[in-house]
Formats: structure tokens, C-alpha cells, sequence
């Protein structure tokens, strides 16, 4: 089982990415190009790729290289630190990275005395699902344990706006999102549909009125920031043998430490979650909070019906 503090060291590296930009803080210095550079350093597990020879199974620096050069060539920035702060939370957003590092500088600054260049250099981690949820970053201890999962038909049970659902059709899988929030279900279908993803299946389920799951046919479920308990056997009986359960939500302590969730019930007692899943393998578990003094605190489960 993993601790709760596991990340992966993998490091996908771009160095001198060149480019001509426009960054200054007078206008005429951003209205005329000026040549620029950029070295990425990406943070994501390579096992799957690795050990498959498959490039869907990581990320495609072509791709990052692509779309750094979109927004450098075609965006105006005042300050250095903005334009390096607009590729990181793009790269994050927009590919199955856990953390990004990027040194962003100008190659021939518009001062005396400088003989190689001006730049800024920043590390930015991708926010949990838990503690963003506005972010369309699939969550961490999902995209973490990506090298277990091979595609089939999936569940995103309680899917929200869909970032998790959206990131499993990427992947390969026919995923099944249900939720009962219309708006939230909206905003996914708009996304699905403008990223051309005909493999998610929308549906409007209130799990709390009818929360027939059926058996033995899912190759994955995965739940977020949702709890009830009792949901929690059909969700066992859905998966096929050998099928996968990825599952975090909040602990207790959350909830008497921010009061949040609203309703102490939406949270789980300490080493609760092993036990309603109790039957299943467990491959990786962790509880707490990295940052004691910020949360979230949660409990996250990996585990494979026999």
C-alpha cells in the first residue's frame, strides 16, 4: 500500500524551447517579438508507457511543445511571471501531469550589462479535485495510478462537471457518468462534445432514489467527493472479476477542522473506508492531509474485486 504522501519522479524534460514572444512591461516592448525560451521539466508516471511502447499511454511532448508555442506566439504578457504562470496552469489543465517546473526567459533582455538572459523559474503541483473543484484536472490519485487501469467500461459515479469521465474517455475507456446535477451534467456534455468524445454516456441519476447499479459489469468505478453508504455494496457487486475501485472523498477530521462538508455523515471515520469495502484486494491506500494546517483531509482507496 502507498503513503499518503507518494508522488511519482518521472520527469519528462523540454530544454531551450525557443521562441519569439511578446513580454514587457512598456507596450512597444510587447507589441514587437523578442526571441525567448523556455525549459519544461513534466512530472508523471512513465511505468505504463514504459512498459507498453505506447504513446497514448504518456504524455506527447510534440503536443506540449504545440501548445507552449500557441500561447507564447500569439498571447501579450507585462511581466515574465505572468507568461510563466499561464504555461504552467495550461500544462497542468490540459495533460495527465502531476507537476510542472519551467524556467521562462528572455534571450537578449533590453538592458546594459546583461550578457545572457532575464527570466523566471517556478514549480506549480496540479490542485486535488477535493480541494479545487472547479479545476478540469482529472484528481491526482486517479491520473497516480493510471499504470493499473486498462481500458474498458468505466464508471464515474457522482462525475460532477466531468473532469474525471472526460480524462478516462481520453485514455481509451466507454465511461458511463452519472450524477443529479442538470448544470453540472450540462457542462460536461458541452466539453465531451467540443473535444469530440463519443465514448461518455450522460445520465441523470439521483443515487439517493434509485441507486441500481448493475452487477458484475464494470472493468472500473471510481468515486469523488461523494459518500453513501448505502450505494456502497452495489458498487462492490458492479464490478466484474478482477475489475478496479478508485475512491477518495473526505475524512471526519475535515469536517471538524473547516466544517466542510456541510453534513458530518457526507464524511468517513478513520480507516472506514477499508472497511465498507471490506472483500475487495486492497492495492494502495493512504489518509490525512499532506498540509495538516490547509487539508483537504481524505481517505483513498484502490482496490481490485477478486
Amino acid at each position: 500500500m502507498t503513503n499518503k504522501h507518494s508522488r511519482k519522479t518521472d520527469h519528462l524534460i523540454i530544454e531551450r524551447l525557443e521562441f519569439q514572444g511578446y513580454c514587457g512591461v512598456s507596450e512597444p516592448e510587447r507589441d514587437a517579438p523578442q526571441p525567448m525560451a523556455v525549459d519544461l521539466e513534466l512530472f508523471l508516471d512513465m511505468a505504463p508507457a514504459a512498459a507498453t511502447d505506447e504513446l497514448a499511454r504518456t504524455v506527447d511532448y510534440t503536443q506540449v511543445v504545440e501548445r507552449v508555442t500557441a500561447i507564447t506566439q500569439t498571447e501579450q504578457f507585462c511581466l515574465l511571471e505572468t507568461l510563466a504562470e499561464r504555461l504552467a496552469q495550461a500544462l497542468l489543465s490540459e495533460f495527465s501531469v502531476i507537476k510542472v517546473g519551467l524556467w521562462v526567459r528572455k534571450l537578449k533582455p533590453p538592458m546594459k550589462g546583461v550578457r545572457e538572459s532575464v527570466g523566471v523559474r517556478i514549480t506549480r503541483q496540479r490542485h486535488s479535485i477535493l480541494s479545487d473543484p472547479t479545476s478540469d484536472c482529472p484528481a491526482d490519485w486517479l491520473v497516480e495510478h493510471r499504470r493499473l487501469l486498462t481500458p474498458g467500461r468505466a464508471l464515474d459515479l457522482a462525475c460532477g462537471r466531468g473532469r474525471n469521465a472526460i480524462y478516462l474517455a481520453q485514455e481509451g475507456f466507454r465511461v458511463e457518468a452519472w450524477d443529479r446535477d442538470t448544470e453540472a451534467l450540462e457542462v460536461l456534455r458541452a466539453k465531451a462534445q467540443s473535444l469530440e468524445l463519443s465514448t461518455i454516456a450522460i445520465r441523470l441519476v439521483d443515487l439517493e432514489r434509485e441507486p441500481e447499479i448493475p452487477a458484475a459489469l464494470m472493468d472500473l468505478i471510481i468515486v469523488f467527493n461523494y459518500l453513501q453508504r448505502d450505494v456502497i455494496p452495489q458498487i462492490k457487486h458492479a464490478l466484474k472479476p478482477g475489475g478496479l475501485l478508485i475512491y477518495e472523498t473526505f475524512l471526519l477530521d475535515n469536517y471538524e477542522r473547516f466544517n466542510h462538508p456541510r453534513r458530518r455523515e457526507f464524511c468517513l471515520g478513520r480507516n472506514e473506508l477499508l472497511t465498507l469495502f471490506g472483500g475487495l484486494r486492497v492495492l494502495a491506500y493512504r489518509e490525512g492531509a499532506s498540509d495538516p494546517q490547509r487539508g483537504p483531509y481524505t481517505a483513498s482507496l484502490v482496490a481490485q474485486q477478486p
